[in-house]
């Protein structure tokens, strides 16, 4: 057995129809490198695959309304602690339904979470047991020998379907990992070196970081990305969490995602793609003085459609929404189901540029332009980063639409507006 020190972080609370087959999505492996904080590259064709989401019950089948391009699976019931819940014995029910139910549904590209220690192989029992995480989940195995043989279970059980593949989730907050930023360096190697022996064209994403609280971010994450690099920067996509506070507007979300691109560039990481592998606002805290808020209306379809368009502008090519569900949840401000304003405005934004070419965006005082071509025309979507309305000239565009899908000839020679309207 190998047994390591306890690490105790601060604990933190973080916590579809298909698209058309044809759309083909680069991996990114080959997609082009950037570096950390980089725009998207002018001349990228967007892909399905940059709108992702969670989806409640996906392990017993259930479905969005609106078209997605990708699947996380994380909170579905098939982490490693509820798949080999005894050694040796693998019950990959919920995880083959989640997949088949995608599959059916025309989505083929899933960012499966390998984490969560099962009570059996975990060095604490008390690390765990909230936001989904098992009792002892957030324990580290306590021979690393057990990881690799999960990793190289379900990575030879899915190739050539799940395609890609996370090592942690929110590995800085002990809500999720109690392990040494060393030890999730190690995991991170391990899972690294196996699944490219099982399955060489898998994506590796780095564990995901929770950047809210700054002081367990950068507790964890710079100590990580030392460690990270020691070891030759075994992964292919870097992967940050950016969740502002509860009362926290696009522009803080900016910020965060803004924090997190520095601090790869202070530590010298190597140009690759970078995923917000979850995302939404409202989430309660930190503290009792940021409350859970509800973002309802215009607002939340302002917000998805902000949320995606800055990720073009701060180099993340990639957003997972948490998260589709089949009513109200409370614990999240957007509400994402059929019908609501947030839904609407996921499908809205995705029937705008998923297979545009993306000719870049630029920010004037606040007032944002994203620049795209789609079928040999060219359109603009312009919004606010301030969350405040600014004017923008309307010169050239026939049509000014909205995120709620409705559009209609502009009138006059400008538009105010906070949110993303479209102009061709």
């Amino acid at each position: 057995m190998i047994k390591r020190p306890f690490l105790a972080a601060l604990a933190a609370l973080s916590l579809s129809g298909a698209l058309v087959a044809s759309l083909v999505t680069a991996s990114p492996a080959s997609a082009r490198p950037m570096k950390p904080g980089d725009p998207v590259p002018s001349g990228t064709v967007i892909p399905a695959a940059m709108f992702g989401q969670h989806v409640m019950n996906l392990e017993y089948g259930n479905w969005p309304t609106i078209p997605i391009g990708s699947v996380r699976l994380w909170d579905n019931q098939t982490s490693w602690s509820s798949i080999e819940k005894a050694q040796g014995n693998f019950d990959w029910t919920n995880l083959d339904t989640a997949v088949a139910t995608a599959q059916k549904n025309g989505v083929n590209d899933f960012l499966m979470v390998l984490a969560g220690t099962p009570a059996w192989a975990s060095d604490d029992m008390s690390a765990g047991g909230v936001a989904g995480v098992l009792p002892g989940g957030a324990g580290m195995p306590r021979d690393f020998s057990w990881w690799d043989n999960w990793v190289r279970q379900v990575a030879t059980r899915y190739k050539g379907k799940i395609n890609n593949y996370q090592v942690w989730n929110e590995a800085n907050l002990s809500t999720f990992s109690t392990g040494s930023p060393e030890e999730m360096a190690d995991l991170t190697k391990r899972a690294y070196d196996i699944i490219k022996q099982v399955d060489p064209g898998a994506t590796v994403v780095a564990p995901s970081t929770g950047t809210r609280l700054g002081g367990p971010f950068k507790k964890f994450y710079e100590p990580y990305l030392q460690a990270l690099k020691a070891k030759g920067w075994p992964i292919d996509v870097f992967a940050a969490h950016t969740y502002p506070s509860a009362l926290g507007q696009t522009k803080d979300r900016a910020k965060l995602a803004k924090d997190y691109t520095t601090m790869l560039k202070k530590y010298g990481a190597p140009d690759k793609p970078i995923w917000d592998t979850e995302n939404n606002f409202g989430l309660a805290g930190p503290g009792s003085a940021n409350p859970e808020q509800d973002i309802v209306g215009q607002t939340a379809a302002d917000w998805v459609g902000e949320t995606y368009l800055d990720a073009l502008r701060l180099g993340f090519s990639r957003v997972y929404w948490y998260r589709w569900t089949t009513g109200e949840d409370d614990m999240w401000g957007i509400q994402m189901y059929n019908g609501t304003p947030g839904a609407i405005a996921f499908k809205t934004l995705e029937d705008w540029i998923v297979g545009a070419t993306f000719k870049g965006c630029t920010n004037k005082k606040g007032a944002v332009t994203c620049n795209f071509t789609k079928n040999g025309s060219a359109f603009r979507v312009v919004y606010s980063d301030t969350n405040s309305p600014k004017s923008f000239a309307v010169s050239g565009a026939a049509q000014a639409c909205k995120l709620d899908g409705t559009c209609s000839a502009p009138s006059g020679g400008t538009i105010s507006t906070s949110g993303p309207v479209k102009l061709g």
